[in-house]
């Protein structure tokens, strides 16, 4: 599937509570969401990046400390 505006929102709320959850490094993240939202190998590592270039821009989850 393409990275459309939508489900990279989707990804990264994902991305932010598995970093909450402490289950995985960041940098092993792409499996959790290649098997979560069904994204190819390349369509993953582009948002993954996407979200760890932007994570100190965006605003913190709610329950996030930082």
């Amino acid at each position: 599937p393409t990275v459309t505006p939508e489900l990279e929102d989707s990804v990264f709320v994902f991305l932010d509570r598995l970093r909450e959850s402490g289950v995985t490094n960041m940098f092993g993240s792409g499996p959790y969401v290649q098997r979560e939202f069904g994204l190819g190998r390349r369509e993953t590592k582009d948002v993954v990046i996407e979200w760890m270039t932007t994570f100190e821009k965006r605003p913190p989850v709610k329950g996030d400390q930082g």
